[in-house]
């Protein structure tokens, strides 16, 4: 992704990190520095504590640190991080589901380096990969067998004054490892489609660990494409989607659609039917610059800025609008937190 001048400048106050470097390109919503203090160089899980015995809404915290709250379709019990259990990580994006987890987080140095880490269902480390960049999306696949990444880089020859993205694939089961998805064969609306400028970003996966759908991005304009791992081809469905997210059921795919243009309040959320290819919008009317995840088939769950400064809160709004309006409207589930995920009991 190419990202203009004015939407960088957005998303810089963010993150406070731990070098020079990072704290002038940081990343929207991040908040694992929002207080200005470092993160630890390594997180370690606590003793103990793993998807199965901790099941719920898995978010980063303050300084980063990725918490489970107990969560029930009501919202009851994640407001504020009610009886919240912290999981010793410490992560600039973290995601969970099925059998396996991910922390990306901002790597110390001169050059710009992200830890992927891939954990089991007990929290442990089971691959790091190191890649350039900076901490944008993650994503599991519901097995847990697939992960994916999207990072902020810099120094491609078509975006000299700006930032593009890179995206990779782990197999957990083989190994497999693509650090760069852009090696997809492209068909755009239907030929083959070849373009220095083509970045993905935001990947979602679905149930059958094969085909995902992601943002692609050529000549200023984006796109959703569906992906197959199999025969390493992705095509386009539709124009102007960013950030999709597959609901637990297959058939939708929540989005941020751009509706105006500039930085200042570019998106808005919205709910595409993959059978009918019916768009709608969500009752949430703020812009959302983030990759929505689903709490379960009728809520949809985001992060926008929190009231101090560099902060974010986690909000929740019900799929599809509920017949009675009182209850349609956005709910705050989660103060000071980004990246929700949510993890059953038993997987």
């Amino acid at each position: 992704m190419t990202l203009p001048p004015l939407s960088l400048r957005a998303r810089i106050v963010a993150l406070t990190a731990a070098t020079a470097v990072l704290a002038t390109v940081a990343v929207g919503y991040t908040v694992a520095a929002a207080d200005g203090d470092g993160r630890p160089p390594e997180s370690v899980a606590a003793p103990g504590l793993t998807l199965d015995n901790a099941p719920g809404l898995y978010h980063a915290a303050r300084k980063g640190n990725v918490r489970s709250a107990p969560y029930s379709s009501s919202g009851t019990g994640a407001a504020d991080g009610a009886r919240s259990r912290n999981t010793g990580l410490s992560c600039d994006r973290f995601y969970a589901s099925g059998r396996s987890a991910v922390c990306i987080a901002s790597h110390p140095g001169i050059s710009q380096k992200t830890k992927v880490n891939v954990l089991d269902r007990e929290l442990n480390t089971r691959r790091t990969v190191v890649v350039g960049g900076i901490p944008d999306r993650a994503r599991v696949s519901p097995s847990g067998r697939m992960v994916a990444w999207t990072l902020f880089v810099s120094g491609d020859s078509y975006a000299s004054s700006s930032f593009s993205t890179r995206s990779g694939i782990l197999d957990t089961r083989t190994g497999y490892l693509v650090k760069n998805v852009e090696t997809l064969q492209l068909y755009l609306e239907g030929r083959r489609y070849h373009a220095p400028d083509v970045n993905y970003w935001g990947i979602t996966f679905a149930d059958d660990d094969n085909r995902f759908y992601a943002t692609v991005a050529t000549k200023g304009k984006t796109y959703l494409v569906e992906g197959d791992i199999k025969s390493w081809k992705a095509r386009t469905l539709r124009r102007n989607v960013e950030c999709p997210s597959l609901s637990p059921d297959g058939t939708r795919i929540a989005f941020k659609k751009r509706v105006r243009e500039g930085a200042q309040d570019p998106w808005r959320l919205h709910v595409l039917d993959l059978r009918t290819m019916r768009e709608t919008p969500v009752a949430e009317t703020r812009s959302v610059d983030d990759q929505a995840a689903w709490l379960d088939d009728s809520t949809l769950a985001y992060a926008l800025p929190g009231r101090a400064k560099g902060t974010s809160d986690i909000w929740t709004v019900p799929v599809p609008v509920p017949a009675d309006a009182s209850a349609a409207g956005p709910s705050l589930l989660l103060s000071g937190a980004s990246s929700p995920s949510m993890v059953a009991a038993g997987g």
